[in-house]
């Protein structure tokens, strides 16, 4: 091989020049192995630090998209839902204006109205007293021949009439009757018994009191103010004492109702604020109206539905001890931490959590169309929602097949995908966030595929508590703890009414009738509302 095609590098042949050229050699390596040492490190930094920046900005991101909602989103977005059927009403009323001025404008366009309400009317209900108006022609014979006029049909039409609330005073007299030959025989027949004694109110007026206060949440003061429209005038605290006076004799049913509930084989659980009056300090303190709920319809249960309050002061684990202290069964709740405390304190209690949870962590992510995998995780469970449709109302035994057959591997499907997605994002973004929720809660996310007497969701309950809400918005808070217990006796009798379409003032008229004459303890079960 000639030497001009040799690339192989000719070493010196003198030893110290060959030494200095391994020292000069070694210290190179040493420089290149140290930069590239100091180049990894700054690469692993460069790597946290950006992690961290997608987590931050991720995190603004969420903010961001939250404040201009609420600047610049939709009116619908910032009204509350009392509010916004209120906006729906006003415009619904306007667009009725609009169209009967148009209507006097085009004989066409009223003859199209009429009809078109006719069509939508429906019908009125059976139970309703009908008074007959008969309109007959004033003339009774032909106006040709001057000959009697029969009747060969007629035209009926049925409107809706209403007589405004009207107050009435009952007088009940009781004649004594004496013996003109025996002195001192009077014979005279025993008043009947009342709720307020020496006071003026029927059962029937107190009833309505206490539905107008628990079902209609008119707080005692607007109620006085209806009243002093017809010239009645009550103060508000004869209001309350009357109402007072009816919650004492009522709390004994609305307690057995809560030991019925208990033997029921599922029950959903929920709780939230109720503001109280505070007297010690003269301000208002934080309430809780616990709430149970049975409603077996969606499995064909044969038990009727019915809801149970329970005011407590506080929110810590003994409160739902005490509200389900004799239960063994299934409980439908959300993944409070008091409840898992009651299910490892007491034996022959199944957690079963709600999917809607799960649901509304991703829902204010997916708003802004900027979280794909928010959006995809609604989509997932909505699927789960359509499943429950098609098998609500069926047999426990045929809703457990179908979710085993249909849902488990959606349901499989979707957690695996949610640990797929928390090991990619950063640990403290909103997404990883709204991911742990259901992992951590799998075991009772799941309950609902193995039984078919379980719901997806507690929205049974969650419901049931929105009158809640209203109350506390309309009256602002209760008197005390004692008007949270008195608040929770009469709203669970509501609203078991309202679940088995009882008419409320209807039933409280009959029930303090009934517990006024002394109706025995003993048959007290057949004072529920749904008997």
């Amino acid at each position: 091989m000639r030497a001009a095609d040799n690339d192989t590098p000719t070493l010196p042949e003198d030893p110290a020049a060959l030494r200095a050229l391994l020292v000069e050699t070694r210290v190179l390596v040493d420089t290149l192995t140290a930069e590239r040492n100091t180049l990894s490190s700054r690469c692993g930094s460069v790597t946290a630090e950006r992690d961290a920046l997608v987590e931050r900005n991720e995190r603004l991101r969420h903010l961001l998209l939250k404040l201009q909602r609420r600047q610049f989103g939709r009116k619908s977005e910032q009204l509350t839902d009392e509010q916004l059927q209120f906006a729906f009403e006003e415009i619904e009323a306007t667009l009725a204006e609009n169209a009967a001025e148009a209507g006097k404008q085009s004989p066409a366009t009223r003859e199209q109205q009429k009809q078109r309400r006719r069509a939508g009317r429906g019908r009125l209900p059976a139970h309703l007293p009908e008074i007959e108006q008969v309109l007959a022609p004033e003339a009774t014979t032909c106006p040709c021949c001057q000959g009697p006029l029969v009747e060969i049909g007629s035209d009926t039409a049925r409107r809706l009439d209403v007589i405004p609330a009207q107050f009435r005073v009952l007088v009940t007299r009781r004649p004594k009757l004496a013996c003109r030959a025996c002195p001192g025989v009077v014979l005279q027949a025993p008043a009947p018994a009342r709720l307020v004694e020496g006071g003026m109110p029927t059962e029937a007026t107190v009833a309505h009191v206490l539905v107008s206060r628990y079902a209609d949440h008119l707080p005692l003061y607007r109620q006085a103010q209806i009243l002093a429209r017809q010239g009645i005038e009550i103060g508000r605290a004869v209001l309350a004492d009357w109402l007072g006076t009816a919650a004492r004799e009522i709390a004994p049913v609305a307690r057995r109702m809560h030991e019925l509930l208990q033997t029921s084989p599922r029950l959903f659980a929920d709780e939230t604020t109720m503001p109280v009056l505070d007297p010690g300090r003269g301000q208002t303190k934080k309430g809780y109206a616990w709430a149970i709920a049975r409603d077996d319809r969606p499995w064909g249960g044969t038990d009727p539905p019915a809801v149970v309050f329970h005011y407590a002061p506080g929110r810590g684990a003994k409160h739902p001890k005490a509200l389900l202290a004799d239960y063994q069964g299934i409980l439908q709740c959300d993944g409070y931490a008091a409840y898992k405390t009651l299910a490892a304190a007491k034996e022959g209690i199944t957690l079963a959590f709600c999917w809607s949870h799960v649901r509304r962590g991703f829902i204010e992510l997916a708003k802004g169309n900027t979280a794909p995998i928010a959006t995809e995780t609604l989509q997932r469970i909505a699927a789960l929602y359509a499943i429950e449709a098609e098998i609500r109302g069926k047999p426990p035994e045929t809703r457990q097949a179908v979710r085993r057959a249909k849902t488990k591997p959606l349901v499989d499907a979707l957690f695996a995908w949610f640990e797929d997605q928390l090991a990619r994002l950063p640990g403290g973004s909103p997404t990883a966030k709204a991911i742990r929720y259901p992992l951590n809660h799998r075991e009772g996310l799941i309950q609902f595929l193995d039984d078919g007497r379980i719901e997806l969701d507690t929205n049974v309950v969650e419901r049931a508590i929105r009158p809640v809400c209203l109350s506390r918005k309309n009256s602002l808070f209760a008197s005390g703890d004692d008007g949270g217990t008195r608040w929770c006796a009469a709203a669970s009798l509501v609203e078991t009414c309202k679940l088995n379409g009882v008419d409320p003032q209807r039933y409280f008229t009959d029930l303090l009738t009934r517990l006024v004459n002394g109706w025995p303890n003993d048959r007290i079960d057949e004072l529920m509302p749904w008997c």
